[in-house]
C-alpha cells in the first residue's frame, strides 16, 4: 500500500511540467542504470542551455524511470524519453522548449534533445552511435551532453525490433503515448530499459 502511494505522488508530480523549471549547473552527469547495465552523461550547459535545463529536471525527478528504449537502430542512435503512463506522458504534450542554437556537432556518443521539427523538444532524447553530424547538423539538432562512460552498454541495447512506422514494423511512438508501457510490454517485450537515474 504505501509503496502504490508512493508511486502515485510521483506520478502526480510528474504530471506539472511547470514546475520542473530548475536551472542546471554549468557542467553535471547524469548516471543511468539499465536493464543492461550502467552508463554516464556529461551534459554541458554552455553547448545547449534550454535543452541542457530541461534533461536536468526531467532526471532529477525520475521521469525517465522505467522508460523503454523504444528506437533503437544499429550503428545509428538509440532513443528512449516516452513515459509508460500515459497520463503523465500527455502533461507533456504541450510543454516543448525552443530549439538552442547547435554548437556542437551530433557526433558518436552524443546525446541530444529528439525534435520533430522548430521548437518541439520535450521528453525524448537519442545517443548517437557513430557519427551523424551529416544529417542531424544540418536539422539544427543541439547536443547536450555526451556519454562519457558505458558506451558499450548504450551499443548493446536491444536493437531487434528496428526502425519504428512508417519506415519498420518496431514500436508506433503515437500508441506508446496513448497505452504507456502495456503496449511495450505486449508487442516488444524484449525492450531494454532505464531502471533508475540520478543527478551528480
Amino acid at each position: 500500500m504505501l509503496r502504490f502511494l508512493v508511486w502515485a505522488l510521483v506520478a502526480l508530480q510528474l504530471t506539472r511540467p511547470a514546475a520542473f523549471n530548475e536551472r542546471a549547473p554549468a557542467t553535471y552527469k547524469a548516471t543511468f542504470e539499465t536493464s543492461k547495465g550502467v552508463f554516464v552523461v556529461e551534459v554541458h550547459r554552455a553547448w545547449a542551455p534550454l535543452g541542457a535545463d530541461r534533461f536536468f529536471n526531467l532526471v532529477k525527478n525520475g521521469f525517465y524511470d522505467d522508460c523503454r528504449f523504444f528506437r533503437v537502430v544499429d550503428s545509428v542512435l538509440v532513443q528512449t524519453g516516452i513515459h509508460g503512463d500515459p497520463k503523465v506522458q500527455a502533461a507533456w504534450a504541450a510543454a516543448t522548449i525552443p530549439d538552442d542554437p547547435r554548437k556542437e556537432s551530433n557526433r558518436r556518443g552524443t546525446l541530444t534533445l529528439a525534435s520533430a521539427g522548430a521548437d518541439t523538444r520535450s521528453t525524448q532524447f537519442f545517443i548517437n552511435l557513430t557519427d551523424n553530424g551529416r544529417v542531424l547538423d544540418r536539422q539544427r539538432l543541439a547536443p547536450i551532453g555526451r556519454v562519457i562512460s558505458g558506451l558499450d552498454v548504450v551499443d548493446a541495447l536491444y536493437s531487434g525490433y528496428g526502425e519504428g512506422p512508417p519506415r519498420g514494423s518496431g514500436p508506433d511512438q503515437s500508441q506508446i503515448r496513448s497505452e504507456g508501457n502495456a503496449y511495450l510490454f505486449t508487442r516488444f517485450p524484449k525492450l531494454d530499459f532505464i531502471k533508475r537515474t540520478s543527478i551528480s
